[in-house]
Order: C-alpha cells, then sequence, then structure tokens
C-alpha cells in the first residue's frame, strides 16, 4: 500500500463503506474496511493507517470507546481519527473532539466529496 494513502474506513453499514471505498479509491487511496469497534483495533493495529473514519453508533465497542482505547495506545495515538456519524447532538461533536478526534462529520450533513476534503486536509495532501 502506498505511504500515505491508507484509510480505515469504520462503519457497520456495508453500503456506506462499499460507497466511501469506491469514491476514495478513485481519489487514490488504499481502503481497509471494519465493521465494527472490535475488528477496528485489530486492524489499526496491524495495518497502521494514515487516517481513520470512525463510525460511532457499532455493535460490540462503540466508536467512542474505539477513540478512546486508539488515544491511550501509544502505537496508534498520532494517526489521525474524523468522526463520521449520524449522531447529531452538540453533546457528541464535544466528545469526539474531547477524545481526539480531528474532525467530526454528521453522514446527513456532508457530501462525500466534502467528507475526501476533510481526509485529505487532515493528512496534509491536497
Amino acid at each position: 500500500m502506498e505511504n500515505g494513502k491508507v484509510i480505515l474506513l469504520v462503519d457497520d453499514d456495508l453500503t456506506l463503506r462499499e460507497m466511501y471505498e469506491e469514491r476514495l479509491k478513485a481519489e487514490g487511496f488504499d481502503i481497509i474496511q471494519a465493521s465494527n469497534g472490535e475488528e477496528a483495533m485489530k486492524k489499526a493495529k496491524e495495518n497502521k493507517p494514515n487516517i481513520i473514519l470512525l463510525d460511532i453508533m457499532m455493535p460490540k465497542i462503540n466508536g467512542f470507546d474505539v477513540l478512546k482505547d486508539l488515544k491511550a495506545d501509544p502505537d496508534l495515538k498520532e494517526i489521525p481519527v474524523i468522526v463520521l456519524t449520524a449522531l447529531i447532538q452538540d453533546v457528541d461533536r464535544v466528545q469526539g473532539k474531547k477524545l481526539g478526534a480531528v474532525d467530526y462529520i454528521v453522514k446527513s450533513e456532508t457530501m462525500p466529496g466534502e467528507v475526501i476534503t476533510k481526509i485529505k486536509n487532515a493528512i496534509g495532501q491536497k
């Protein structure tokens, strides 16, 4: 996988993961998918992605707990995490930022093209 272009995409919605994978691959990114928080932690440790797109409401381990665990792990804490979720409450936004997310994106309010721009900005690519 090309350096600087690996994204771990974590969401329990297969359709959403596939749509984002297609769009991101077209932009030159390599995608690793995870469908729950437990799988996300395993794949983050195995692959050390350049950035993680993380849903919050998932089975096994929710996204907030994954984010907390990522930021507590010395090998993973520097990986930027963008929360991509359906949760629209300000309290959730604050929690995501407090736990270390570089951005908090509400799925229903943001087009895929905007998400791609935010990913590129977060990892310093134009």
